[in-house]
């Protein structure tokens, strides 16, 4: 089978469910930002050598950017599990608990591991925004958006976490 099928050239793609859209349609742009944010955790992954789950915050993004795909809810899809989202939270007061408390806004810097997960964040935080422009949101749109929200805080943390492991200072922006 071949990977190229030619139906996109017209600047059109299909859904979850056949219904062919524009590649400007708000649910192609949502996860269009998530695959690239996949992406982005997958570099994190590649780099971290403590185990952080970010193979399981990848496939939770997975099964959230194939519901955010659909254009109505399909049978075969899994539903998302909200606990992911209580997962990230204790992952964050774990990592909150490690490091220094915040004293104003930080700049990304060294190490680079960490100023990727900001630009990670940043990527987290426009496929927030273009989820939430989907109009007609299912409840499964709903988790992955307080899933991305949640998330882009864990990789603002986890900035700050790797920073502090690697014995750098927090870069604060004091105007």
């Amino acid at each position: 089978m071949k990977l190229y099928t030619k139906k996109g050239d017209t600047g059109t793609t299909s859904l979850v469910g056949g219904k062919r859209v524009s590649k400007e349609h708000q649910r192609v742009m949502a996860y269009g930002d998530m695959d690239e944010l996949i992406s982005w955790i997958g570099l994190l992954r590649s780099e971290v050598s403590e185990d952080l789950q970010l193979r399981r915050i990848q496939i939770f993004l997975m099964q959230a950017s194939a519901h955010l795909a659909a254009d109505h809810e399909v049978a075969k899809l899994k539903p998302l599990d909200e606990t992911e989202i209580s997962f990230l939270e204790s992952e964050i007061d774990r990592m909150t608990e490690a490091i220094p408390t915040q004293k104003a806004f930080i700049l990304p810097s060294s190490p680079a591991l960490s100023s990727k997960c900001h630009i990670a964040r940043t990527v987290c935080r426009r496929a927030e925004r273009m989820a939430v422009r989907i109009e007609d949101k299912s409840e499964q749109d709903k988790i992955a958006i307080r899933y991305v929200n949640r998330l882009s805080d864990y990789l603002f943390t986890l900035a700050r976490y790797l920073c502090h492991t690697f014995e750098h200072e927090d870069d604060y922006w004091i105007p």
